[in-house]
């Protein structure tokens, strides 16, 4: 009993390693796509919101209801003090933009 409860325990690492060597394979292939994709849908995502938010003077949580279905992933925040809202996939992207009562929402320059 004791040998087929320490044979399970030791599969456990390397099934650990097999997926995250499978993860950081397909990040390597993919992330790029992945990360041009949710720089896109961030700044699509804050575009929008901060417009909402500083144009039509609604709140934050009624500028979400206005993204698309697969827009789930974004997270929004906003600074008050900046008039400025940031659009956030965790890990992966963040965007920001700002109310210019001359221009309207601007986004700020992107990095990299």
């Amino acid at each position: 009993m004791a040998n087929a409860k320490t044979a399970r325990t030791r599969r456990w690492p390397k099934l650990l390693a097999i997926v995250a060597l499978l993860l950081a394979g397909a990040w390597w292939l993919y992330g790029d796509s992945v990360r041009a994709y949710a720089r896109a849908g961030t700044a699509y995502g804050v575009k929008n919101a901060c417009s909402c938010r500083y144009i039509s003077n609604r709140s934050l949580d009624s500028c979400e209801t206005d993204f698309l279905s697969r827009m789930h992933l974004i997270w929004l925040s906003e600074d008050e003090g900046e008039q400025s809202v940031t659009a956030r996939i965790p890990l992966i992207e963040s965007t920001t933009a700002s109310f210019d009562e001359d221009y309207g929402c601007v986004l700020e320059p992107w990095e990299g």
